[in-house]
């Protein structure tokens, strides 16, 4: 616990920080943590902490800004080998309910600090508000693509239902934690993908020819 050795590997030192920073919050809430508790949980200095960044509220914009990057590698497994949009879509579906099958509870730091944050907070507003763009924007863009490609079953806003399907997702989340159900969750994916492919009269894998499921 070095503030010298801190300050030689700097990159691996503000990583901790924010890491430490993530389980903190989603063990026990923003508000409930100090700066003294960040450093114990990373195993560093003080005088490391205030050499990255200038508050606990900077470090909370860090760490939001970091998960969001940390979902959108998870997320890009989605079209690592190009597909149909919706073929992307239903990889998406997949990856979000791999999230609930992990050890630990199926819970989003944006999403929480959203919660907790944005009321009072116009600067955590931003950044979670930045973040959940993002999420939206992917599936939007998607939509919007497999809205020209496939016939659609009824005319239908590609933004209004990915916001739908933000919510769902974020809601869900939130509903499963205090009802320790992972399932609720995949329950209500399986739900979101029918419904996706509702909005199409034919949602089909153009290779085989066969219902995506």
């Amino acid at each position: 616990m070095h503030s010298n050795a801190a300050l030689r590997r700097p990159e691996t030192t503000r990583r901790k920080l924010i890491e430490a920073t993530v389980a903190l919050v989603l063990r026990q809430g923003f508000n409930a943590t100090t700066v003294d508790e960040i450093c114990a949980e990373a195993g560093l200095t003080k005088g490391g902490f205030f050499h990255h960044f200038e508050n606990k509220e900077d470090i909370g914009q860090a760490a939001v800004k970091a998960w969001g990057e940390l979902g959108q590698s998870a997320y890009a497994g989605a079209w690592k080998n190009p597909g149909e949009p919706l073929e992307e879509i239903h990889r998406l579906f997949e990856i979000m309910e791999g999230f609930t099958r992990m050890s630990e509870p199926c819970v989003c730091f944006v999403g929480m600090m959203s919660q907790e944050m944005s009321g009072g907070h116009p600067g955590f507003r931003d950044a979670c508000a930045r973040e959940l763009g993002v999420w939206t924007e992917m599936m939007r863009s998607r939509l919007e693509t497999a809205k020209q490609r496939v016939k659609p079953s009824a005319d239908f806003d590609p933004a209004e239902v990915a916001w739908l399907l933000n919510s769902i997702w974020q809601g869900s989340m939130l509903v499963a934690k205090t009802r320790q159900s992972p399932e609720m969750i995949r329950a209500n994916l399986k739900l979101a993908r029918s419904y996706v492919d509702s909005l199409f009269v034919n949602p089909q894998r153009p290779d085989s020819q066969q219902p995506l499921t």
